[in-house]
């Protein structure tokens, strides 16, 4: 039992009260951080409100409180809005008047090449470090860092400075081990809490395959003691607004064909894209929308996931893109779609991933205009830059790095960014295919990085960025009750090119 799981179950029994097996196993199954703490704590205070105190608190009464905590965690900035009440009113669009403005960046679709041959996975990795090693050294800090060759026969004692990729990491309760490398030798690298007490808590964020520059001096048999790590990590940045008040509403796995897809919830989003629900100020934002972004996962797929079969509602794949297009064919013809795959699509799993086959994608483009990109890809619309990411490795660093969880993606996408690097680790979850270039690292600076796939809505914004999940529309289904996650459907974010500020629409409910 963990630590923080070990205290959470502590308050409970305290306080008078047990847990029944399946609420244990639930808080097991959540990501070890001080959430669990504050969903205890949140627990018992709703229990001391009601009349009749239960003995056991049971999985479902942590699920009810986990999603109101949930809730009350939105972005202050950005209030969820749910006024939505069918209309008759006239529906004038503002945005119909706006020309479109749509330009691609950068999309690898066109660049991606079918191999299996190692020689390829060797200068993925060679081109990942080149590129990185180049960002770094655009910095103060480790502009003069040293290859490790010259840091091996540099004397004990020397302070040194070095670019390299982490390709191995040994944690104990006192020490931390790196193996760091670049193009032409390997050092071992030592974080001990003797040095700097605050560097272990970093050294324990980084993650494997991150190309990094480590500070610290010469020790002996060629050990270099750390004394500070630098990522690559993005400067601060001025976010680039558009002339007029175009929005962009940002979605992301629909997972149609799935019987946990809300059809109905996804009904009244379409309604108001039409002007056709919502009080004034809801009719106001849908004026103005002049793009839907879909960040991957429009369908379920087939044989995704465990015992996926017994969730679907449709068994057929190409069926499940004929359902998208009669939805999709309601989205208003002045509003631009667009489009990336995520890994429920027909698309290759491996990064990066050509956009969905055309042998699918067809009823959607006979529905209506689709603008169709690989993932990732970078656009711009009405000069804001998008850096558009279905977000497959979220998993990973949510799974390996300390005080991370389903329920904040924004800060396992800081980390992304501070990483420069869209799926830092190879070998986890997500699949990387060999290429002869790595077209995940991040070299541009977007103005909006718009991931999905965890199914939790939620946007901040760090040095300038605008980060956004955006969220689901899909309940919670078996595979994710075993994995401890819980989404948050039905929840659109709209952003206000012109200020980039967000507002989260919420479609769950019939009095929105």
């Amino acid at each position: 039992m963990s630590e923080i799981l070990q205290k959470a179950v502590s308050s409970i029994i305290e306080a008078g009260f047990q847990l029944d097996t399946n609420a244990f196993n639930f808080l097991s199954a959540l990501p070890q951080t001080e959430d669990i703490l504050k969903l205890t704590e949140e627990t018992l205070k709703k229990i001391r409100t009601v009349p009749e105190k239960p003995l056991f608190i049971s999985r479902d009464y942590l699920e009810q409180v986990a999603n109101e905590v949930l809730l009350q965690e939105k972005e202050p900035k950005s209030p969820i809005l749910s006024p939505m009440i069918e209309t008759k009113k006239a529906f004038h669009a503002y945005a119909k008047g706006i020309d479109s403005d749509v330009k691609v960046i950068d999309d690898p679709a066109d660049k991606i090449c079918a191999t299996s041959d190692v020689e390829e996975y060797l200068e993925y990795f060679q081109d990942r470090f080149k590129k990185l090693r180049k960002i770094l050294r655009q910095r103060m800090d480790a502009r003069d860092a040293m290859s490790i060759l010259e840091t091996l026969k540099a004397p004990i004692n020397s302070r040194v400075k070095i670019i390299g990729m982490i390709t191995e990491k040994r944690e104990s309760k006192q020490k931390i081990f790196l193996q760091v490398e670049d193009l032409d030798a390997y050092i071992t690298v030592l974080v001990s809490p003797t040095t700097n007490p605050s560097l272990t808590e970093k050294a324990q964020m980084l993650l494997l395959d991150q190309v990094i520059c480590v500070v610290g001096f010469k020790g002996k048999n060629g050990l270099l003691i750390a004394e500070d790590f630098v990522l690559p990590d993005i400067p601060e940045k001025k976010p680039q607004g558009a002339s007029m008040p175009v929005y962009a509403t940002l979605i992301s796995d629909l997972h149609v064909g799935s019987k946990k897809f809300m059809q109905e919830a996804f009904k009244r989003f379409l309604l108001w894209l039409n002007g056709k629900l919502g009080n004034e100020k809801v009719q106001h934002i849908a004026s103005h929308v002049k793009y839907v972004v879909v960040a991957g996962d429009l369908v379920d797929g087939i044989g995704v996931y465990p015992k996926q079969i017994k969730e679907l509602a449709t068994k057929d794949i190409h069926k499940q893109y004929r359902e998208v297009a009669s939805f999709i064919e309601q989205i208003p013809d002045y509003i631009e779609l667009l489009i990336i795959p995520g890994n429920h699509d027909a698309s290759r799993r491996a990064l990066p991933q050509p956009p969905i086959s055309k042998d699918y994608i067809e009823p959607l483009l006979e529905a209506r205009k689709v603008l169709s990109f690989g993932n990732p890809c970078t656009i711009s619309l009405h000069g804001v830059e998008f850096l558009l990411y279905h977000g497959r490795s979220l998993d990973d660093v949510i799974a390996t790095a300390p005080n991370m969880s389903f329920h904040t993606p924004d800060k396992a996408m800081k980390l992304l960014l501070q990483s420069r690097h869209l799926a830092p680790t190879y070998g986890e979850k997500t699949l990387i295919a060999p290429q002869t270039q790595d077209y995940l690292v991040i070299e541009r600076i977007p103005d909006v990085f718009q991931t999905g796939h965890v199914h939790v809505q939620k946007h901040s914004i760090y040095r300038g960025v605008l980060t956004v999940n955006s969220g689901a529309w899909q309940e919670q289904t078996e595979y994710q009750k075993r994995m401890g996650l819980l989404p948050t459907p039905g929840i659109v974010p709209v952003v206000n090119l012109q200020t980039l500020q967000v507002t989260s629409l919420d479609f769950t409910s019939s009095s929105l």
